[in-house]
């Protein structure tokens, strides 16, 4: 009967959406998992790392991958050309790593949430200038900005933080204002002014905190992308500078001996791949369960 075959086709919907809800809220868990131990590893590096990623003997230089121990603790991921440890260098490049793409999204977020507010709530010829703005910014590829800014700035942590917030500031400008541009007519917000409330007390009173939750998850996904930028700078010698651990600088001191120490670039990468795909599964999770028209699917 066709009651009942809507019926089954409802259920067997619903059983599936319930584990596809499973399947993500594990993969979540997981995710949230491997950032707390990567950051444990990063916050304690000191005293987790068996080595001194910048210490090494040239005798000890290319050794493959080991569980047993000579004088010290054994190399799990081997040693590079300089027999520098290589599990020492991971765990101390994810200081960096996760310092680069925190910072730079917090900064960039900052900047463009209050551009995208000011753009959106006035309007006007105020919205038309920084708007243009925004589209010649994001016209510009993001690598050769990124390498034309640090050439004149130079190498350096804070450097590659400021290269990234500047770029990456306009995504951010572009959310914030299309979600004040649908508040500011909306009924709570005409109540607002209408009640007496100033300028200020409107935007950040009652649209900032309705225009957060786009805001979070477009921050949730531009993590690994701001360490992805990072390692790539540092690959290709204008990030990092040569004496500071990070994963990119790992990659590159590597590539040159790929067809006799495959580790050497292999565990940082996999590093990078690690971080990455748990910050993108928990911004997926956190998608689904902030945007209430993907909840039921």
């Amino acid at each position: 009967m066709p009651g009942l075959t809507r019926v089954s086709d409802t259920a067997e919907t619903s059983h599936r959406g319930a584990a596809r809800g499973i399947a993500r809220h594990g993969l979540a868990v997981v995710a949230v998992l491997v950032l707390v131990a990567l950051t444990i590893a990063a916050v304690f590096a000191p005293w987790v790392a068996p080595y001194d990623p910048q210490g090494g003997s040239i005798l000890d230089s290319l050794i493959a991958p080991t569980l047993q121990s000579g004088a010290g603790p054994p190399h799990l991921m081997g040693t590079d050309s300089l027999g520098r440890d290589v599990l020492s260098g991971v765990i101390y490049g994810s200081r960096v790593s996760l310092l680069v793409g925190l910072a730079a999204v917090v900064g960039a977020g900052l900047i463009g949430t209050a551009v995208g507010l000011i753009a959106g709530y006035f309007g006007g010829w105020i919205d038309e200038v920084v708007m243009r703005l925004v589209d010649i910014q994001m016209a510009f590829p993001f690598i050769i900005l990124a390498i034309t800014i640090m050439f004149i700035l130079g190498r350096g942590l804070i450097n590659v933080i400021v290269v990234l917030i500047v770029t990456g500031w306009p995504l951010y400008a572009r959310v914030v204002r299309a979600e004040t541009l649908r508040l500011r007519d909306s009924e709570f917000v005409i109540a607002a002014r209408v009640l007496g409330c100033g300028r200020l007390r409107t935007v950040f009173r009652h649209i900032l905190p309705n225009a957060f939750t786009p805001l979070l998850v477009v921050a949730t996904f531009a993590v690994p992308q701001m360490i992805i930028f990072e390692a790539g700078m540092s690959f290709l010698g204008v990030g990092m500078p040569a004496q500071v651990v990070s994963w990119g600088t790992l990659v590159a001191d590597g590539r040159a001996y790929l067809d006799q120490a495959w580790w050497i670039t292999t565990f940082p990468g996999l590093a990078i791949m690690l971080t990455v795909l748990s910050v993108n599964l928990l911004g997926d999770w956190m998608r689904d369960r902030l945007d209430p028209r993907l909840r039921n699917l």
